[in-house]
């Protein structure tokens, strides 16, 4: 027997194009041979759409689509019946006679059978067996190819979730310390090639223990995910922050204007109560260079800086200074809207 150019073109196509669309477009001009026809179209169910939708389409003017995508969407069209009864349907003839025949499109794996949607073609009659066989063979090498994105898409989406649980606190879902570390090398390297400054800042939630004795460990929770979600909105694209500890937050922000944005930060968390109680943070500040070389140095200078802020009280933000000399470090401070 004679092998079929034109599947054995479609199953070249499947097999060695590992682009799902450009695939696809490939397998609906192979159908507009093997049937004579002059338009095929490829309809996928859309969770988020709510019905089918198109995944492909030619010899269809662009201005058409919009009109065929909202007709397949009827109880009696037949691409819709051949999508859900997962059977050849063939539409009632239009005004010039030409008629939509419908191939479903189904999904198998572990003996369990999926519709994930439908080929249709329009043609001037419906097609005999020989040829209806042809373009059920292409359907079900368009669910192949439906099938074999669906795992790469599956597959880029666990990559994704894995570097984010790895990247990221599971709680406020800000970036982790290991990731805040790995960021802070980089942006130091970068300052000291240019030039620039850093500025490293060390937030502590205030009074969070008692907080947590009063109300219990799942209202602190609360307010940690309510300070993580302020802090994310208050900083810079160009900033880095993740949580450090039980109740503290870390920041890496480039420049020079670490202040602006850090004092930016203790007056949106004091402006918006949570919970029907005020919640206010306490920050220690520290400046690459001047204040550390490194991001042990900094860390340090900002946890020295935060602890004269919280004996000054709640709501105050504290600023490590070197010593005109370099010999050591002083501390100034600011309260809330000050």
């Amino acid at each position: 027997m004679t092998p079929d150019p034109l599947l054995l073109a479609a199953i070249r196509a499947v097999a060695r194009s590992g682009d799902p669309d450009a695939t696809l477009d490939e397998l609906l001009e192979i159908g507009l041979r093997a049937a004579g026809a002059d338009r095929a179209a490829a309809f996928l169910w859309d969770a988020d759409a709510g019905g089918l939708a198109l995944a492909g389409a030619r010899g269809y003017p662009p201005d058409d689509i919009p009109a065929i995508e909202g007709a397949v969407g009827g109880e009696d069209h037949p691409v819709r019946l051949a999508a859900e009864e997962r059977i050849q349907t063939v539409g009632q003839p239009d005004s010039s006679g030409r008629v939509i025949v419908a191939w479903p499109i189904v999904v198998g794996r572990d003996g369990i059978e999926e519709p994930v949607g439908a080929l249709s073609l329009e043609v001037d009659q419906a097609p005999d067996s020989d040829i209806g066989e042809r373009v059920a063979a292409l359907a079900d090498l368009i669910a192949v190819v439906v099938d074999r994105a669906r795992l790469a898409t599956n597959a880029a989406e666990r990559i994704d979730w894995a570097e984010r649980v790895a990247n990221s606190d599971a709680l406020t879902g800000l970036a982790n310390g290991r990731t805040l570390q790995r960021v802070m090398e980089l942006e130091l390297a970068r300052a000291a090639r240019q030039g620039l400054e850093v500025s490293v800042a060390l937030f502590d939630i205030d009074d969070l223990t008692g907080l947590n004795a009063e109300a219990g460990k799942a209202a602190g929770d609360d307010v940690l995910r309510e300070v993580a979600a302020i802090v994310g909105e208050s900083v810079r694209f160009v900033d880095t922050v993740a949580r450090w500890g039980g109740d503290e937050f870390l920041l890496v922000a480039p420049g020079a204007t670490g202040t602006t944005v850090v004092r930016r930060i203790v007056d949106a968390v004091a402006a918006r109560p949570m919970g029907g109680r005020a919640c206010t943070v306490s920050a220690g500040l520290a400046r690459f260079p001047i204040d550390g070389s490194t991001s042990d140095e900094l860390i340090a200078a900002a946890t020295t800086a935060l602890r004269a802020a919280q004996a000054v009280g709640p709501g105050t933000l504290a600023e490590a200074t070197r010593d005109g000399d370099g010999a050591g470090s002083g501390i100034t401070t600011g309260t809330v809207g000050a």
